[in-house]
């Protein structure tokens, strides 16, 4: 089964989403509404079109894909950037910078953030509350 990227961008308030390739674009005002609005619209899309694109054709799954300024501030009412700069080891400083679209992180500092990410979800999922 083959992945479908699935672009997330910040719409305003909103987050926006598209797939390269497909003429499909969605909008929704969380991750979850977002995800559901773009199974939507895949399905309408496939219904409407017998042969749909390349992109689409066959089985797949989607993979949602997001940019950093996006990710840090969507999840800025979770992260703060002094928390999220303690989990990733970058500087709060420069977080603030990729946050507002002023400089984009090198492949090294999305890997940093990435791995801070997954490891403080690692450690959340073992935790069992009493």
């Amino acid at each position: 089964m083959k992945t479908v990227d699935v672009i997330v961008e910040q719409a305003g308030k909103n987050l926006s989403a598209y797939i390269e390739g497909a003429s499909i674009i969605t909008v929704g005002n969380d991750m979850n509404e977002l995800e559901d609005n773009m199974k939507e619209a895949i399905e309408l899309y496939l219904d409407d079109n017998t042969n749909p694109c390349e992109v689409l054709s066959g089985e797949f799954e989607l993979k949602f894909k997001i940019d950093a300024a996006t990710f840090i501030n969507y999840y800025s009412n979770i992260f703060t950037k002094a928390a999220l700069s303690r989990i990733t080891g970058i500087n709060e400083r420069q977080l603030w910078h990729y946050a507002a679209g002023v400089h984009k992180p090198r492949k090294q500092q999305l890997e940093k953030i990435q791995k801070g990410i997954q490891s403080l979800t690692k450690e959340l999922s073992a935790i069992n509350l009493l």
